[in-house]
């Protein structure tokens, strides 16, 4: 449900100073626009998980959802890369089938 490239990996290492075995949370929050869900958009913030409901790890980083906003998820695969253009990273999500 949740796939993160290598390379986005690194900048979320570089940008909020991560030590391999540390986590990540993804996480719904309210927000002006939305793309998925308007009104909501994705949040981060490092903590470690309690109750994850997805996961996925790279360069020794834990990347996950708790179950209480997987809804945000709902149908969608969450791809997270990096654009060298832009240097930031990029959330896509993919339409799954049921």
């Amino acid at each position: 449900m949740i796939e993160i490239t290598k390379e986005a990996a690194d900048w979320f290492i570089s940008e909020l100073g991560l030590k391999e075995g540390q986590a990540v949370r993804f996480f719904a929050r309210y927000s002006a626009g939305g793309h998925i869900h308007p009104g909501f958009s994705l949040g981060i913030e490092v903590e470690e998980p309690v109750s994850p409901g997805a996961s996925s790890v790279a360069q020794g980083i834990t990347f996950y959802m708790e179950d209480r906003d997987l809804w945000y998820l709902d149908g969608y695969r969450l791809n997270v890369s990096y654009d060298d253009k832009d240097g930031d990273i990029v959330y896509t999500y993919e339409v799954v089938a049921e």
